[in-house]
């Protein structure tokens, strides 16, 4: 175990690192000394004490096990090369990554999506593709939804599954290929999201050529109207919470509290 270059690797990793990279708050009030997410974040995001964490960038903790390395690797969002060479500094054999993205739902997330009534919302995986959803999207949506075979990259750029046009589309193209770009980064051999970036590529010439530019977006607020063909217009609010091991995104399509556009909302949610 090279302990010192262990600690060294750690501490630049996380020092390339800025909290919007991860879905994190900026600090508005309390400006980082330094740049990049402090120890803590990183320990909390790898499920693991502060105190084990700091020690190992310190080059005083033990040798840590796979499971820890695969932890941290996710968290500091190491490519497959760096992956491994976390690993060779453990003097651990690293276990190959995933070959592809998750698809499946972890159950507390789908029990959580069917306990928000009034709230639209789906999970998306890495690629974009709708894994899990309620049935207050699936009436908001609608299209393919209830199919499951829906993804919202194919839908912004190849118009599948879409049912009418929103004011956001612009800014949404630009989030979509900033994530597919991230996504290509982590899962190089995934098969499924390079037949995607392949139709993609093929389909659309705007997707090409934003895939150029190399946009660079974090998760986050947006706001945006749209012209439901049943509840007319509708301004909603997104807003996406992570879920990290999985390099998933959940989707909470909202309105604001007394709007007409909350009563729409209301309305289209199924009863019972």
């Amino acid at each position: 175990m090279a302990r010192q270059e262990l600690a060294r690797f750690l501490r630049e990793r996380r020092a390339a690192l800025r909290p919007y990279d991860l879905g994190l708050p900026a600090d508005a009030h309390t400006p980082r000394r330094t740049p990049g997410l402090r120890r803590e974040e990183v320990a909390e995001l790898a499920h693991m004490s502060v105190d084990y964490y700091v020690r190992l960038e310190q080059a005083r903790g033990p040798r840590p096990s796979p499971r820890v390395l695969d932890a941290l690797a996710r968290t500091l969002r190491l490519t497959p090369a760096e992956r491994g060479h976390l690993f060779r500094l453990a003097g651990t054999s690293a276990p190959p990554p995933a070959a592809g993205h998750v698809r499946t739902v972890r159950p507390h997330v789908a029990g959580m999506l069917r306990r928000l009534p009034e709230t639209g919302a789906v999970v998306t995986d890495a690629a974009y593709g709708v894994v899990a959803w309620n049935p207050l999207a699936q009436a908001l949506l609608g299209g393919d939804l209830g199919r499951g075979t829906a993804n919202l990259a194919r839908r912004r750029f190849l118009g599948e599954g879409r049912l009418y046009e929103s004011s956001s589309v612009e800014e949404f193209g630009s989030v979509v290929v900033a994530r597919l770009r991230r996504a290509a980064d982590r899962y190089p051999y995934d098969p499924r999201l390079a037949a995607l970036l392949g139709e993609l590529h093929a389909g659309s010439e705007e997707f090409h050529q934003l895939w150029e530019t190399r946009p660079v977006h974090a998760p986050g607020h947006r706001t945006k109207t749209i012209d439901h063909p049943a509840a007319g217009r509708l301004r909603l609010n997104c807003d996406v919470l992570l879920v990290p091991e999985d390099d998933q995104e959940i989707v909470l399509i909202t309105a604001d509290p007394g709007s007409p556009s909350a009563r729409a909302l209301r309305g289209l949610a199924p009863s019972g």
